[in-house]
């Protein structure tokens, strides 16, 4: 494709207007984007999506290539580990061709059947039944999406959420798993994370408020057209609200969360329309989560929590006086080198989710028995530099195994079986991956990178062994998130071999602001710290360029959601590092968002980022980084960059990433935007979908790494029309 046949980028026209906020004003040409009812805005979107589409056409069978590799990985009639709970074996299958997932279960043998029956892929099995079918349920629609999804305890019937837009708002109905036939029962407008009683005759669900946070816990009796009741509203906007059952099915459990305070309130599963009663009073800056046991014939409540133990303390406390002090065990301590993330309680042990050495881990403790103490922590200790594990797929109390999943950068993800009594291991399934992938071709591991405070960021890096050759520099693909506490842990990625066996890195920043290195990692990279997220993803850049390991032309980087505010903020902050930026669903016009208490998320989101609103410190701090605001007035020499979002996305809206694209388009950069105009923050439903979205954006960072192929367009024809005038 000639620069003389290169369509002209949209041009966004300027509306200026102007926000003011403790004195300081800015003024701001392209909020008017967004107004999503409006035809201008629509037309806006749809000429970004043409623009992208023709500058990428040339990239079209290097697309299908990726996309026939991904797929040509991956065993596409598949089915699960089947899971025990009450009295079946649940299990998921896949069907080539099938977009979705088809949930089905089998009886159990009796109480002692423990062991997971033998299934074949694409074969019903005797006595199997299919409780729900996504690919019936989607049919005739664009996008579909499952939120809630709980059978009742006797297993007679089930609560499932659809969402047909990508908005996030589910409608619940209820299937009578007997006879097929969904009740009459149908409530619009729920959040995910319905669950029955323990009985069965009660639905408890979670409903929104304006700005879309879970507020009220509603109880709605199975078959009834009346009204529900309200059992729980939450009137702190910081805070979001759940409800579950316990796994020993003896409590109800809801919770109330914002980003930094926690209260939970329980009720006798069986006095379901009873009063719920608090655990420990909320206070600022105390989080703490609560699961259930039986100790020595004693109903005893394990709490994980923060208080003077900024790594959490597991201790253990009566079910009738939780507030006890004298009643009171401590079974796990703080430690200043572990972070204990969870607890799940059976009944003859615990299982413990925790991070120590920059990785996630778990381990074992036993329940006491005799009045002697609980046991110390056993860890479950896996032969492999880099590694994720978690207790996974667990629900029943008195099971006598605990199942996990193991991955790594090399190792598909893997599903077992501990034997908790004698400590035996028994893998259950590894992920298929077709072809010839062999996990001793490629390399994995860790290295530091100093910031400019001292703080060494820990990196991972894997590559293909005879695609890569150490001490010459390489073509890297680093990513990073950096928020929430949010952890980027090695795991296995099928769609990620079609860049490493193109020779690329792929590297992960494992920046403050995420939980990598424990809750003080998090805490040095929020608020008033948030600025180490960023400059901490430059520090990895520039140790990846001093050590020999690529050069600013081979680096790529990408980020989504919070990860995309990090993408923004280093296109600002150091874009002679990068030759191109991806960055999904990209919160990039942050001060803008969390100024706005009416939008969805903003007020929870104050104990992230800090409240500009009501502080003139957080407002010109945040000024200092939000992308947007933040665009050089020249920024002809930025990296390429590609914004994907989605015009029904209710945690970042689609505007975030379009104005920023209007002003970084209008600077000269060379950006561009993908809108997906029938989807939410998750992107396109379906796994094909899925599939070739993911291929569109390798194809697009391999042209930038050039290793395309030959392709018809040149980088310098699309970067010349990305950033030249138009109407």
């Amino acid at each position: 494709m000639a620069i003389a046949d290169l369509p002209e980028a949209p041009r966004a026209p300027k509306k200026p207007v102007t926000r003011s906020h403790h004195g300081r004003d800015f003024v701001d040409d392209y909020e008017w984007l967004r107004e999503k009812e409006s035809p201008e805005v629509i037309a806006h979107l749809e000429a970004e999506n043409a623009f992208t589409e023709l500058t990428t056409r040339h990239l079209e069978g290097l697309r299908q290539t990726i996309f026939d590799e991904i797929k040509g990985r991956v065993q596409e009639t598949d089915l699960g580990v089947a899971t025990r709970e009450g009295s079946y074996w649940y299990y998921s299958r896949t069907a080539e061709g099938k977009q979705y997932g088809i949930q089905c279960r089998l009886p159990i043998d009796g109480p002692d059947d423990w062991t997971p029956p033998t299934i074949e892929a694409g074969v019903p099995a005797a006595g199997e039944q299919v409780i729900f079918d996504g690919n019936i349920e989607a049919e005739g629609h664009d996008f579909f999406s499952l939120g809630s999804f709980d059978v009742s305890p006797d297993g007679r019937l089930l609560a499932f959420g659809v969402d047909l837009e990508g908005d996030e708002r589910y409608t619940l109905r209820i299937r009578d798993l007997v006879t097929g036939t969904d009740l009459r029962d149908e409530i619009r407008e729920t959040a995910p994370g319905a669950t029955f009683d323990a009985s069965g005759r009660y639905l408890f669900y979670p409903t929104v408020d304006e700005s879309w946070r879970p507020d009220t816990i509603w109880r709605h009796e199975v078959g009834s057209t009346g009204d529900d009741v309200s059992i729980f509203h939450e009137a702190d906007d910081r805070y979001w609200i759940g409800i579950g059952l316990t796994r020993s099915r003896q409590y109800l459990v809801v919770e109330a969360g914002s980003k930094i305070t926690s209260e939970t309130w329980i009720l006798d599963a069986s006095d379901p329309t009873g009063e719920f009663r608090v655990v420990w009073p909320r206070r600022e800056g105390i989080e703490y989560e609560v699961d259930h046991a039986i100790v020595d014939g004693s109903d005893r409540l394990l709490v994980l929590h923060n208080e003077g133990a900024v790594g959490f303390e597991l201790v253990d406390v009566p079910a009738d006086d939780p507030a006890s002090t004298t009643d009171r065990r401590v079974v796990l301590p703080h430690r200043a080198d572990r972070r204990l993330e969870s607890v799940d309680a059976f009944a003859g042990h615990l299982l413990i989710d925790f991070r120590a050495d920059g990785l996630s881990q778990i381990g074992i403790v036993p329940l006491p028995g005799d009045n002697s103490g609980f046991g110390a922590l056993e860890v479950l200790e896996f032969d492999e530099a880099l590694f994720t594990a978690g207790w996974a797929g667990n629900p029943e109390f008195t099971q006598a195994t605990g199942r996990y999943v193991l991955s790594s950068f090399v190792t598909p993800t893997t599903i077992a079986d501990l034997e908790v009594a004698t400590g035996e291991r028994r893998i259950l399934k590894q992920q298929v991956v077709l072809g010839d992938y062999d996990a001793a071709d490629y390399e994995q591991s860790r290295e530091w990178a100093t910031a400019a405070d001292g703080t060494r960021v820990p990196i991972s890096l894997v590559w293909k062994r005879d695609a890569v050759t150490l001490g010459t520099p390489s073509p890297v693909h680093l990513y990073g998130y950096g928020s929430y506490e949010h952890s980027i842990d090695p795991a296995f990625s099928v769609a990620r071999l079609s860049l490493l066996d193109r020779g690329v890195v792929f590297a992960v920043a494992h920046v403050r602001g995420g939980g990598e290195m424990g809750r003080e990692w998090y805490e040095n990279g929020k608020t008033l710290t948030k600025r180490n997220t960023f400059t901490d993803f430059v520090a990895v850049a520039d140790h990846l360029i001093a050590e020999g390991r690529t050069t600013p032309a081979q680096l790529v980087a990408e980020g989504g959601s919070a990860g995309g505010l990090l993408m923004g903020a280093v296109a600002n902050l150091a874009p002679d590092r990068f030759a191109a930026i991806l960055a999904a669903v990209p919160f990039v016009d942050a001060l803008t968002s969390i100024l706005d208490p009416d939008l969805p998320l903003t007020v929870i989101e104050w104990d992230e980022w800090g409240d500009p609103l009501h502080d003139p410190e957080v407002y010109d701090y945040m000024a200092t980084y939000t992308p947007y605001e933040n665009v050089a007035d020249d920024a002809s020499g930025y990296p390429k960059i590609l914004a994907v979002t989605s015009l029904n996305d209710t945690r970042v809206l689609y505007v975030e990433p379009a104005k920023w694209v209007a002003r970084l388009r209008d600077a000269g950069a060379p950006a561009s935007m993908k809108i997906e105009m029938q989807a939410g923050h998750g992107g396109v439903s379906g796994r094909y979908e899925s599939w070739r979205e993911r291929a569109f954006e390798i194809a697009w960072l391999l042209e930038v790494l050039g290793l395309a192929g030959d392709v018809a367009a040149t980088d310098a024809a699309v970067s010349a029309a990305s950033s030249s005038s138009g109407s």
